[in-house]
């Protein structure tokens, strides 16, 4: 390596070549051990720890230096322009900006605002179509200088969608051409070398998420309406699965009369397999539920020889006014009311607003769900 590629490599420099500022002096550690490693092959001195620490505090510096650097007029106007879009937000990127820009469009589409991520190469060769006139067009761009991008701008033009560009180099061809811009440059890049994209592509990201996050409060979007797009996984069964999806309910359903006698409750819990029965009146009205352990704890009060347990009706077993569900609660908090207590229950009856059973719920059913 030549005198003056170290001089380089230790000063830092950006995309285009030119030397940048002198970089902090845990940064300067860092390129210097990479030096070593490079002209003489053998082992840093910095641990492995220390490397990812002080690279992810680096990241983190470039996004607050980022925030600092943003101007309220810019921040604004973009901020206008994709919440007036009637349409979709088109994002645009190449390599990692690209990627970055895929992750943006996903995280808008999920709290409530349209996007798609269209690859300016696929745009070039017919995926331009996908661009409607009530569209926003978004750019991703460190060196602002994107060859694909640039291509691209006459007929995006022509389509007269607005332009906005989150770039590094807000004085680049397309901050000149964008209808607005938000300044995404980084000081240096994490990497060690000051090549790989690292801390431009976070800072895109972030500026990404905050756009997104902004947007979804303009809209007034709910929890409901979060909900609603993310109907797998954890999050969305807690927030959409209700009662009713899980309830064993109208044949399913295990009800008993109030006169039955011991033998026909043991029926019936037998027949249905749910560990329980909820006791209805004529009406259909729960009256309340007997358990498995009900039925035990009644054998547990007579002597083997006993069969006056045979003569016991419902009224002497069953738990009156329990615990229970409405079909409309979510299973989520179905699930908390069975557990958040001193001692668990594991069935509960499913009653409507005039307290008509409809079914019933089991704790089993709701933790099976992935809850």
């Amino acid at each position: 390596m030549t005198t003056s590629q170290t001089t380089q490599l230790k000063q830092g420099v950006n995309e285009k070549g030119s030397v940048s500022d002198p970089p902090s002096e845990w940064r300067r550690n860092l390129q210097i051990a990479a030096l070593v490693v490079y002209q003489g092959g053998c082992m840093a001195e910095t641990s492995d720890y220390s490397q990812v620490v002080e690279l992810l505090r680096a990241e983190s510096e470039a996004i607050a230096k980022a925030a600092s650097r943003l101007r309220a007029d810019d921040v604004d106007r973009v901020v206008a322009i994709l919440t007036k879009c009637k349409g979709k937000i088109v994002l645009l990127g190449v390599g990692k900006s690209g990627i970055i820009a895929h992750k943006i469009a996903a995280t808008m589409t999920s709290s409530g605002t349209a996007a798609v991520y269209l690859h300016p190469s696929d745009a070039l060769h017919g995926g331009l179509g996908i661009v409607n006139s009530d569209d926003v067009v978004m750019l991703l761009s460190n060196s602002g200088e994107t060859d694909e991008l640039l291509h691209l701008l006459p007929y995006l033009k022509r389509r007269n969608v607005p332009l906005v560009a989150i770039l590094g180099n807000i004085k680049s061809s397309i901050a000149q051409r964008a209808d607005a811009v938000i300044d995404a440059s980084v000081d240096q890049e994490a990497c060690p070398l000051n090549l790989a994209p690292t801390a431009s592509t976070t800072v895109a990201l972030a500026i990404g998420d905050a756009l997104a996050m902004t947007l979804m409060r303009a809209k007034g979007l709910t929890e409901d309406d979060f909900a609603s797009n993310h109907p797998a996984g954890q999050l969305g069964k807690r927030l959409t699965l209700r009662v009713s999806d899980l309830m064993h309910g109208g044949k399913e359903n295990p009800t008993i009369g109030g006169d039955a006698a011991w033998m026909e409750i043991v029926s019936a819990i037998t027949h249905f397999g749910l560990g329980a029965v909820n006791v209805v009146d004529s009406e259909g009205r729960l009256a309340g539920i007997i358990t498995d352990g009900d039925l035990r704890r009644s054998m547990q009060r007579v002597r083997p020889a006993d069969l006056a347990f045979a003569n016991l009706k419902c009224d002497d077993l069953m738990t009156r006014n329990p615990v229970v569900a409405n079909p409309d609660m979510l299973a989520f908090d179905a699930l908390r009311l069975m557990e958040d207590r001193p001692s668990q229950i594991n069935v509960l009856p499913v009653v409507n607003g005039d307290r008509i059973c409809v079914g019933l719920v089991r704790l089993h059913d709701i933790v099976r769900s992935g809850l």
